[in-house]
């Protein structure tokens, strides 16, 4: 299948086509991050829900509603927090670590989510793989709302989340958003990367201005 993405790029419907190349503008202009990943991955975000609707993968299609609204609000965000911009068009946010916290409140919150959020679209719904489904989904919810937040740690669950939605979107025949996920694979350990120069430049700098 991989070896022909061309071809399933010419045989994809419109929406697929979309989401595609704009999932993947979205994730290069995180990894670099500018502002505007956040209108782009507005445009993923709407195309996908018509994607997901289609595969009754209904848990992703009730997360891209929520991240619709994390787009919104990390664009707000970084905006707010940091409403100048460096001369290379990337927001002036820092690149921050989660506390020890707020870490295991996320575990939490995921480990009780998941086969709650499984049992339900089991239930209510004639929804495929419910607990992969819910895996993804959930996951998804923390590293969305992480992203926003500019921790550096977002890039970890977002790895696990590509790697298993590769997975099931290969099970479920979407072509193209299985050969993206495989592609954010590989961008969430370049986004760690560029984030962790950042995080450390950082920490230079304040131990430099502390002397």
């Amino acid at each position: 299948m991989f070896s022909s993405v061309f071809d399933q790029l010419l045989a994809s419907n419109l929406f697929e086509l979309i989401g595609f190349i704009s999932g993947l503008l979205c994730v290069w202009l995180l990894i670099r991050q500018s502002i505007w990943t956040w209108p782009i991955g507005l445009v993923y975000t709407l195309v996908s829900l018509f994607v997901f609707f289609e595969a009754k993968l209904y848990s992703e299609f009730g997360l891209h509603i929520y991240y619709a609204v994390m787009n919104a609000y990390g664009w707000y965000y970084w905006s707010r927090v940091g409403a100048a911009e460096t001369g290379e068009g990337k927001t002036s946010v820092p690149v921050t670590s989660v506390n020890i916290k707020t870490l295991y409140l996320l575990i939490g919150i995921t480990l009780v989510s998941i086969p709650a959020l499984a049992a339900l679209m089991s239930h209510f719904t004639d929804a495929d793989m419910v607990y992969a489904d819910a895996t993804i989904t959930i996951l998804s919810f923390v590293a969305m709302w992480m992203t926003a937040r500019k921790f550096i740690e977002s890039w970890y669950v977002w790895l696990l989340v590509d790697v298993i939605a590769t997975v099931v979107y290969v099970i479920k025949g979407i072509e193209l958003y299985a050969v993206l996920y495989c592609v954010y694979i590989v961008m969430a350990v370049m986004g760690w990367a560029a984030w962790r120069k950042t995080l450390t430049k950082s920490a230079l700098d304040i131990e430099q201005a502390a002397i």
